[in-house]
């Protein structure tokens, strides 16, 4: 069972933000490969500061897939209420053991419904470098609340 954050309403409310800038395209993939706290995590394959923020941040996302040993969690088709025109569908993968920036991936599917048929439509680079943002600052913090734990 996935906790529900006091705030997944937020985080909702940000992507719901950043789904109209879907529609710009760009962006480089190319990410420094600061280590950023590494800490190693041996109970799952991938870093559990990482995994779990990433199932915080996407809460209010139904769920379709999450496989903590392989790093991956797939969400369903999201449309917010404010906007449902459109939706959103996520896949985040957790690539390294340590709590590093570029060991998380966000990759996103968006369409926009057109007479009654949802078409695919372009994600903006920005809308999933923020996610991946926002999964490792969660990270970070509980790794933080962790150790003064």
């Amino acid at each position: 069972m996935v906790r529900r954050p006091s705030n997944a309403l937020s985080t909702g409310l940000l992507l719901a933000a950043l789904l109209p800038l879907g529609a710009c395209g760009g962006g480089s993939k190319d990410r420094p490969k600061a280590d950023l706290a590494a800490s190693k995590v041996t109970t799952i394959g991938v870093n559990a500061y990482l995994w779990r923020a990433a199932l915080d941040t996407l809460s209010f996302m139904p769920m379709v897939q999450t496989d903590s040993n392989g790093g991956v969690i797939v969400t369903d088709w999201y449309a917010n209420p404010n906007s449902p025109g459109e939706r959103m569908k996520l896949t985040v993968s957790i690539l390294d053991q340590d709590l590093r920036a570029d060991a998380v991936r966000v990759a996103a599917s968006r369409q926009v419904n057109q007479n009654g048929q949802w078409i695919d439509a372009p994600v903006q680079a920005a809308t999933t470098q923020k996610l991946e943002e926002i999964i490792l600052t969660k990270a970070r913090d509980l790794r933080r609340s962790a150790i003064a734990g």
